[in-house]
């Protein structure tokens, strides 16, 4: 058995000759467990905010985007987006274009982003499974074409679910010079009409600028015909996610960009991320602070066993192996409180997905969801017990060595 260990051992639960040493052990334990659990339950609160926004932004966004690397267009039928679509592991292709336009309704208008998308977007996306309304997904029909704006564009316009006149569309025209005294023969001017419904992603980069209609109505407002901003792909059921995708960058080669869902939404996940980094540094500081509570408590206890320390000597133990006895004491003391505080921690994150403890609002409704959100990830709870235990282990190494010198 490892001697130094088994001393530690049972210093740490035996009675002291000074019951303060026990009270301050405790006190200990428990500030380390404090901050652990605090760390727990941060992270897996950040996790649970991830995951909600990868839900919503998969109704709306593609598995996988192949996008120009330059320039906004591409031709349509370029090679490499015909050999994409023929791939084994492709089930839908969607062929978009997008840009900004001006919308006006009545008195109100909004500078928007027309999506224009091929018939079988629903195939594509969960687009169905937004929508608001009393009508059905439609694109066009009898010539007229139809355009669903985002929930909260809907309420900057004005227009409800169902808009009774057409909006009007404007975009600039890609030839010619402005006319400075007739500016309007510088624009295209067409019309949306309403299906029925509108789309909400409850995310206001959506929901707040885009209109989603045909793609043939967006080749004709800006001028693009045959060609395409973006060919948004679903995959087969069942097939290996990273295969395809790699075989696709094969074929796009530099000329285009792959992205998968979460790369299309690049800077909302990087921010997170950065948030979640600057919790978990904000919340190990104030661990290191509680395990000075383990300084305090072996600084007591080196002075409790000066007796015990001279007996160990005589018995050959050599002043290393005393050294090791108390640093297996604050070890412990740490060990101790990261176990207590994971296990509290976890308790506390199955409490609040269970029965949601704590709310986001006192009204019903009032977002997205009504508590916070959490979700536990294996590998953050490995990085709270192996942070909390090098923390712990670096805090008492140099002040054990120091008291002991001094006192022992």
């Amino acid at each position: 058995m490892n001697f130094p260990f088994f001393i530690a051992r049972r210093y740490l639960f035996s009675k002291k000759s000074t019951h303060a040493i026990n009270v301050i052990s405790a006190i200990s334990v428990v500030g380390v467990a404090v901050a652990t659990t605090a760390l727990v339950v941060t992270l897996s609160v950040f996790n649970g905010f991830h995951d909600l926004v990868a839900s919503l932004f998969t109704s709306f966004d593609p598995q996988l985007k192949v996008a120009p690397a330059v320039g906004k267009t591409v031709p349509a039928d370029d090679p490499a987006l015909a050999r994409i679509k023929r791939l084994d592991g492709v089930e839908v292709a969607t062929e978009t274009l997008e840009d900004q336009a001006l919308v006006v309704y009545g008195d109100r208008q909004a500078v928007v982003m027309i999506k224009g998308v091929e018939d079988n977007f629903d195939s594509l996306t969960h687009i169905r499974e937004i929508l608001v309304g009393d009508g059905e997904f439609e694109l066009h029909a009898a010539g007229m074409s139809y355009g669903m704006p985002g929930i909260r564009l809907a309420e900057t316009l004005g227009t409800g679910y169902r808009y009774d006149g057409p909006l009007k569309v404007y975009a600039p025209k890609r030839e010619g010079q402005l006319n400075m005294a007739n500016p309007a023969d510088g624009f295209v001017e067409d019309e949306l009409y309403s299906p029925g419904v509108l789309f909400s992603v409850q995310q206001a980069k959506y929901d707040k600028n885009y209109i989603i209609t045909s793609i043939g109505f967006a080749r004709s407002l800006f001028g693009q015909q045959g060609m395409v901003s973006a060919l948004e792909l679903r995959l087969r059921p069942g097939s290996d996610f990273d295969a395809v995708k790699a075989g696709i960058k094969s074929i796009a080669g530099s000329r285009f960009t792959v992205k998968d869902r979460f790369e299309q939404q690049d800077d909302t996940f990087k921010i997170m991320k950065i948030e979640k980094l600057i919790a978990y540094l904000f919340l190990t500081f104030i661990l290191t602070v509680a395990c000075f509570n383990i300084i305090g408590s072996l600084s007591m206890l080196i002075i409790d066993k000066r007796d015990d320390v001279v007996t160990l000597r005589n018995l050959g133990a050599s002043d290393s192996q005393i050294v090791r006895v108390f640093l297996f004491e604050g070890r412990m003391i740490s060990a101790a409180g990261a176990v207590l505080g994971i296990a509290l921690g976890l308790l506390l994150c199955w409490l609040q997905q269970t029965f949601g403890l704590v709310r986001l609002g006192s009204t019903s409704g009032s977002f997205i969801i009504d508590a916070y959100p959490v979700s536990v990830h294996p590998e953050d709870v490995a990085l709270i017990f192996v942070t909390v235990l090098a923390v712990g282990f670096a805090a008492v190494w140099y002040p054990v060595r120091y008291f002991a010198r001094r006192l022992l």
